[in-house]
């Protein structure tokens, strides 16, 4: 296969945004897409290759595994193996043990399947694991893995014949996608079937080219690089993704690579020396960039800085650099190491990594080993642990509660309600009531906004999900005997404002909602007084109609503990009291009003944890926090079993 220096340019033109995008670079809110450059580049390629063994027929399924694992494993386990001391030195048992389920996970080619079932790409979690970009990886590798097999099984059928199976298959996989990022959006960003067609459209475009040739040709060229970047700076976390919004930069690097003929402006541009260095050591700069962030990330006891991930953002290039002179390049020449030497040697790194990654998940973490005795207990005191959240749908839930014999308490809200689960769950036991919940995380409870920042997706199960909650609520009118409410109000009321308002905030991000009440643009200050105060008098107008007692949580100060490394965890900044009730004023204005009017129960948490100099979040040199916004079980124990108690039993609830 002949070498296309433009090509390499491209994957440089690929890896940069993405790495510019994950160091928080907000020009770059798109530079996610790079991956998706990567998998038609990686389809083009691999299928050329393909075409090129079959029909001259030699080729040979061996040899071809061998290829990928040369160009794939050393530098992964490179960078894998420099990532344990690390990890080792400056993560927690829990963060350690998800740490060593991602080296199982790595080295077995599932790690989007782990991620899928970890956290959200977009997440704030998700910017302190050092292997998540390995999801992408794992896809490519999926797809080393079976399209060989399906080229040979399928080429009995003629070129034509596997050619229009290609196309059907990805068409397949584009409408998956669609429909996927509706209905299961981390499923859909992460699996291999919603990303095939991507690595597909660089396999048809494989088919054309060896064909017809290069094109060339200006004005499509210079299409299809303006819409990579157009994608780069215009989409951000909200695109629905992958969906035909991803055809922008995909069918763009499909033009590219069948226009861009090398005497074309663009393929001038891309073959740019400096772009194609870059470009040629894409893989190894891809491989560092993330766990440098992640470790920087963890290490820090303040959000790092723009200069900071900059100057992060140049050493990932410079260790690439190293490791593709020193690492890549070796292990693919064949009169360096043989066959026998890669297959043997990726046999051995493969078993280690997952000797390795089963003693951390099987040890907890090696919590016994990375803590004292008196921190692990301080550090235990941080767990959390939730009941499940109504299996059976939001019908099924009212119609069971409905044909019980006991009286019924449902815990209604987001992760702000459902920390309260395993503590609430056991006094209805212990009083003999059921106990119903229906959380929903990140969801405003029986609102109608919108979150700005959130997919499509997310909005409509939102909606979805507060509709039935409703509309049960208007049948089973009084059927409740009481509803225990609470969210986090501060973060859904000031938004972005709320980090904005102290320096210590600033430095612990909490969160970025932004709302809208029509759907479009971003509540404003100077209108959340009436809109929110609105929604919590219908609010708790609803509940009083629909149980006997109502229960509002008020808002959670939140931590500016950073929990994510011991020396930050056991020596924790406390957020001043008089910092914390003159940033949330109006929001407790509003909602005070709104409680008073309804003539609800009311649990002030501020109250509760907050003196007159400081905000607690310790009792008895333990926990009462398990994140910056939800209590541990510990807290939950402390501070809630009694408050409920009390609530109970100023009720009635005493048998």
């Amino acid at each position: 296969m002949k070498y296309r220096a433009e090509i390499d340019g491209l994957r440089a033109l690929a890896v940069l945004p993405v790495i510019l995008f994950h160091a928080g670079f907000e020009l770059f809110s798109g530079g996610y897409v790079g991956v998706d450059v990567f998998f038609v580049i990686s389809g083009y390629l691999i299928t050329s290759i393909l075409i090129e063994d079959i029909e001259k027929n030699r080729f040979s399924i061996i040899h071809f595994y061998e290829r990928r694992a040369r160009r794939i494993l050393p530098a992964l386990f490179f960078v894998m193996f420099a990532c344990i001391p690390f990890a080792i030195l400056w993560m927690l048992p829990n963060q350690m043990e998800d740490f060593s389920l991602s080296l199982i996970a790595v080295s077995l080619f599932v790690s989007n399947i782990l991620f899928w079932r970890q956290s959200g790409y977009f997440a704030p979690a998700a910017e302190e694991m050092p292997l998540l970009h390995t999801w992408s990886l794992a896809v490519e590798e999926q797809y080393y893995l079976l399209f060989p097999i399906f080229l040979i099984l399928a080429w009995r059928f003629g070129k034509k014949g596997v050619f229009w199976m290609i196309i059907v298959i990805g068409v397949v996989s584009l409408f998956l996608s669609e429909w996927g990022w509706r209905n299961q959006e981390a499923a859909n960003f992460y699996l291999a079937p919603t990303r095939a067609w991507e690595l597909l459209a660089g396999s048809v475009t494989a088919f054309i080219v060896q064909k017809k040739g290069v094109q060339k040709h200006n004005l499509l060229a210079l299409f299809g690089l303006a819409s990579i970047f157009l994608s780069i700076f215009l989409y951000d976390e909200t695109t629905p993704f992958p969906s035909v919004f991803a055809l922008v930069p995909v069918l763009g690097v499909v033009l590219l690579i069948l226009f861009a003929n090398k005497e074309t402006w663009a393929a001038k541009l891309l073959s740019a020396k400096v772009l194609v260095g870059i470009g040629l050591i894409s893989y190894s700069t891809y491989l560092w960039h993330q766990p440098l962030f992640a470790f920087a990330r963890i290490r820090l006891s303040e959000h790092p800085s723009s200069a900071l991930m900059l100057l992060l953002s140049m050493t990932s290039i410079i260790l690439a650099y190293l490791s593709w002179r020193f690492v890549e390049k070796p292990f693919r020449q064949r009169n360096i190491t043989s066959r026998r030497t890669i297959f043997s040697g990726s046999l051995v790194g493969l078993c280690c990594f997952l000797f390795i990654g089963y003693q951390g998940y099987l040890n907890n973490g090696f919590e016994d080993k990375l803590l004292n005795t008196q921190e692990l207990a301080v550090y235990k005191s941080t767990k959390r642990s939730n009941e499940p959240n109504c299996e059976h749908g939001v019908d099924k839930c009212f119609e069971l509660m409905s044909d019980g014999e006991n009286g019924v308490v449902l815990l209604l809200g987001d992760s702000n309600a459902e920390h309260f689960s395993t503590g609430l769950r056991n006094l209805a036991d212990e009083m003999s009531y059921n106990y119903i919940q229906l959380t929903y995380n990140g969801c405003l409870p029986l609102a109608n906004f919108n979150r700005l920042e959130k997919s499509p997706g997310f909005n409509q199960n939102c909606k979805s999900f507060n509709h039935e909650v409703r509309e049960n609520l208007n049948f089973h009118e009084k059927n409740i005997d009481v509803i225990v409410v609470s969210a986090a109000w501060l973060l859904y009321y000031y938004g972005s404002d709320l980090l904005e308002t102290t320096a210590n905030f600033n430095k612990h991000p909490i969160s970025n909602i932004r709302l809208s009440h029509n759907g479009k643009t971003e509540i404003e200050e100077n209108e959340r007084d009436e809109i929110f105060g609105n929604y919590f008098k219908a609010l708790f107008t609803l509940l009083k109609k629909s149980a006997n007692k109502v229960i509002v949580v008020g808002p959670l100060p939140p931590s500016i503990v950073k929990f994510n490394h011991k020396n930050s965890l056991f020596s924790p900044n406390l957020l001043s009291s008089s910092e914390f009730f003159n940033s949330t004023s109006s929001f407790n204005l509003v909602f005070d009003n709104a409680v008073n009017e309804a003539n609800i129960s009311f649990i002030d948490l501020a109250k509760e944890l907050c003196n007159k100099d400081v905000c607690s979040v310790m009792r008895n040199e333990m926990y009462l926090y398990g994140d910056p916004t939800h209590l541990s079980n510990y807290g939950q124990s402390r501070i809630m079993a009694p408050l409920f108690r009390n609530e109970f039993l100023n009720i009635g609830f005493n048998n």
